[in-house]
């Protein structure tokens, strides 16, 4: 503040020695007349300072009103002893004595309104604070406020949608969160009650001959994969939605990736009678890249597929380069997907009514939720569509680890 008082009087001075220089008003009358009008607002600019202190705790209409009407006294007060000094005339001075009076007047009804307005405004802010804290959807932005003000009230519209974004994103997730726990409590269920009503048969000696002894170690073996899928499967996603995925970047060829992803689902495929078909278009790829994490995006693709097709169906693979980068994609004959559901393949534990309702080998409906979340780690994307006489997802992924 005095720092701020120096500049002022230093800036006053300046501003009255140009201006008795262009007026031609000698050194000793400029002196003069700027003291006394320095020592009016100095005045005034104390009691408007106080007053300010006074009322810090109140609104800002009425501290606009005490800056306006502090103003507007400083150089009244300045006006009317420089007048006392120089004017000789009692009847000159009784006139300006009016004008300046005359014109606080308008001036303070001036600062009355313009300090409306600012409250408003405020007052305005403050229903937009309230109304973000309790989760409204309203627009508070009013090109009728002061710039700072309005400029405010849009960052908080901003931040208000932004907000309202993550609020929908977490009831979305938490939605998921519970239809995950139903659906695993089901596939946990399931298999456990299995387990353990074979072990008791086998513990009591319920049965005895050979071959039904050996198929129930083999389906306890089953159900225990089973299991350990499932496990694997919900570590997997835990991971990903924790961002604790670590990505191994290695140089690797998009063919020997999907030869090995073809070659690990010919058993299951040969158990449902589905034709794997694969091709390589183009040059050969080199892809940088999480070899174990893609090849459980791969893995989890043809799987879903080959579950999802018909036997006699076939499931086809293709590899190449477009756009700059590595493309697979997994073409299948389940007969197409709901387009209802098209944008929720991919959701947590989505598990849709027809086309993608797993059979009894369960898995949770997480396979597609780890595959987005694999490929969106590697910078990349994954997408569904429906292509006659099933679907196709296609995996894109940057040819090199982005920095």
């Amino acid at each position: 503040m005095i720092i701020l008082a120096l500049l002022a009087v230093l800036l006053g001075g300046f501003t009255t020695a140009v201006v008795a220089s262009v007026l031609k008003i000698p050194s000793s009358d400029a002196i003069k007349l700027s003291m006394l009008a320095a020592g009016g607002a100095v005045a005034a600019g104390g009691v408007g300072a106080a007053a300010l202190h006074a009322l810090r705790r109140r609104s800002i209409a009425a501290q606009s009103v005490v800056v306006a009407f502090t103003s507007l006294g400083a150089v009244g007060a300045g006006a009317l002893l420089a007048a006392r000094a120089m004017f000789i005339s009692t009847h000159d001075l009784a006139a300006l004595v009016v004008v300046l009076f005359s014109a606080l007047t308008v001036g303070l009804v001036i600062a009355f309104l313009l300090g409306r307005r600012v409250g408003e405004a405020s007052r305005n802010l403050s229903s937009a604070a309230r109304s973000i804290a309790e989760g409204e959807s309203k627009s508070f932005a009013s090109e009728a406020e002061p710039l700072e003000l309005a400029t405010l009230a849009r960052e908080l519209e901003e931040m208000r949608t932004k907000l309202e974004e993550t609020r929908a994103s977490e009831r979305t997730m938490d939605a998921s969160r519970r239809e995950l726990v139903t659906w695993v409590s089901h596939d946990l269920r399931t298999p456990l009650a299995d387990i353990r009503a074979m072990a008791e048969a086998l513990e009591d000696g319920v049965v005895t001959d050979a071959e039904t002894i050996g198929r129930y170690y083999r389906t306890l073996r089953q159900e225990s994969d089973r299991l350990a899928h499932l496990v694997d499967d919900l570590f997997e996603l835990s991971r990903i939605n924790s961002g604790a995925l670590e990505l191994n970047y290695t140089p690797v060829s998009l063919a020997d990736l999907v030869s090995d992803a073809l070659a690990g689902a010919a058993a299951l495929a040969e158990i449902k009678g589905v034709r794997l078909n694969g091709a390589v278009t183009g040059r050969p790829v080199v892809v940088e890249a999480s070899i174990s994490e893609v090849s459980r995006v791969l893995h989890n693709l043809l799987e879903n597929a080959i579950r999802h097709t018909p036997p006699e169906g076939a499931v086809s693979v293709e590899a190449g380069l477009a756009d700059g980068h590595a493309v697979v994609t997994v073409t299948d004959a389940c007969g197409g997907i709901p387009e209802t559901d098209l944008t929720r393949v991919f959701d947590l534990a989505f598990r849709g009514k027809a086309a993608r309702t797993p059979d009894s080998n369960g898995g949770g409906g997480l396979g597609l939720a780890i595959a987005r979340g694999i490929v969106e780690a590697h910078n990349g994307r994954i997408e569904v569509h429906n292509l006659q006489p099933g679907c196709r997802f296609t995996v894109h992924l940057p040819l090199t680890r982005a920095s």
